[in-house]
């Protein structure tokens, strides 16, 4: 991520944070865009997996993602994710979407719900402070944050543990 978006985001959480939420922030490095969660996977699996990437990626060229807005998922009345979303016409839509359907060759479900492409910033423990907070995300909604340049994407990794969710790169795609 490049430094400018990360430094707006270090600004914006520090105000969020003053309405003092009930919420588990995500360590900085840990911020990314999922485009496919594929649960546990065999690893006799990974190598297919990669060898889908490879096929879907190769169609698409790298393009930018404008990190632009904040919200609340799955609703208002009883959050669970604070984000900021990612913007990129319908490219990402489009590649998430391949991926999506090239996951069901190796046995993995495609996603019952619509993507919406987007970083999460934290994750809500209990709805405490969700009204400070709300005020805050009004005056932020429709802020960018930054342009993100995507040209390649990874195979991760996430062990968790007490301390949260520790990624590590299993593989990186490129684009193009």
């Amino acid at each position: 991520m490049p430094a400018d978006v990360k430094s707006k985001l270090g600004l914006l959480e520090e105000e969020l944070k003053k309405a003092s939420a009930d919420i588990k922030w995500v360590e900085h490095n840990n911020i990314h865009l999922t485009v496919k969660f594929l649960g546990s996977v065999n690893e006799e699996d990974i190598s297919m997996i990669v060898n889908i990437m490879q096929e879907i990626c190769k169609k698409y060229k790298p393009f930018n993602l404008e990190i632009k807005g904040i919200g609340m998922f799955p609703v208002t009345r009883h959050p669970r994710v604070l984000w900021v979303g990612a913007e990129a016409d319908e490219v990402i839509e489009s590649l998430q979407r391949e991926i999506e359907q090239g996951m069901t060759k190796v046995g993995i479900k495609e996603e019952d719900r619509e993507f919406n492409p987007h970083l999460t910033l934290g994750r809500f423990k209990t709805t405490k402070g969700k009204e400070a907070l709300l005020n805050i995300i009004d005056l932020h909604k429709k802020d960018s944050f930054g342009i993100l340049n995507v040209s390649s994407i990874a195979l991760m990794r996430s062990d968790l543990s007490p301390s949260g969710a520790r990624y590590s790169r299993v593989a990186e795609v490129p684009l193009g």
